[in-house]
């Protein structure tokens, strides 16, 4: 099954556009496991097990297990996934991008390492540091096009006057991605929910990709806002919320907690939808 397909069980089955973000911080972790990055799976998993019914997609970010020396764990919680929630495709959030060489090994963290069922990318370096990741045949790459940080303006907002139309960066990355490098049909894009007038131009540019859009929840972004501009009948969205979920309580009730959020912002979507 390719991580379409998957998408598309997930979100038929669930009812859902809603991705849980696991950012593990144990600084925030609930009092029994605060400040304890040994406990980082056994929250982690805790939180998976809670919402699995109510996603349509997983997206561990690496880097908050790495600086814990958590890799170990990372593994532990992909196969607690592909074991709980076999439906739903977990999304490694790594933004990798370095030449064809490197990626090749990056590809082979995230795919065979890991197990992920899809990728996130830069694609500053062009289409050379993505292409190793198209490779694996079913597999997921989003590109970052328009982000939810303030400093994306910095280069996404600018306007490229060597190429036809003076599209603006993150428009042009949008193009590309709906065209010439989406050779298998593979790719998809990252854009903010913070900013739903670029979500409508990228889905206008970029009518049939997979949209990974974060930043709704702690960011505050808009869900019906999102759903409006991004949703489409072909054009599939995978709205994230980590934050506001994974630390829902302090207590002891924290998946409880933390499955009730779920559940509020999953219908918030579909209530949107309708």
């Amino acid at each position: 099954m390719t991580f379409l397909d998957m998408l598309g069980d997930a979100a038929r089955h669930h009812g859902s556009m809603l991705c849980v973000g696991l950012d593990p911080e144990p600084a925030k972790f609930p009092a029994r496991y605060k400040g304890d990055a040994n406990k980082i799976y056994d929250f982690c998993a805790a939180i998976v097990d809670a919402t699995a019914d109510l996603v349509i997609a997983f997206k561990p970010q690496i880097a908050y297990f790495a600086a814990h020396r958590a890799e170990g764990q990372l593994e532990r919680l992909m196969e607690h996934m592909r074991r709980v929630a076999p439906r739903v495709p977990i999304i490694l959030d790594a933004k990798r991008g370095d030449i064809g060489s490197t990626a090749e090994q990056y590809a082979i963290e995230a795919f065979e390492r890991y197990g992920a069922d899809a990728v996130t990318l830069s694609p500053f370096m062009g289409f050379d540091s993505v292409a190793p990741y198209l490779k694996y045949e079913g597999k997921g790459a989003f590109l970052l096009c328009r982000t939810s940080n303030p400093g994306g303006d910095d280069l996404q907002a600018q306007r490229l006057s060597s190429v036809e139309g003076q599209p603006l960066l993150y428009e042009h990355v949008a193009r590309l991605a709906q065209g010439p490098w989406n050779l298998n049909g593979q790719l998809g894009l990252v854009v903010g929910a913070t900013y739903p007038a670029e979500i409508a131009k990228v889905r206008e540019l970029a009518p049939t990709l997979p949209l990974l859009i974060p930043g709704v929840g702690a960011q505050g972004g808009d869900a019906a806002a999102t759903v409006k501009a991004g949703l489409r009948d072909n054009g599939p969205i995978i709205v994230n919320s980590s934050r506001a979920i994974l630390y829902a309580s302090s207590g002891v009730d924290f998946a409880d907690a933390a499955r009730r959020e779920a559940l509020r912002t999953r219908d918030t979507l579909q209530a949107a939808r309708a």
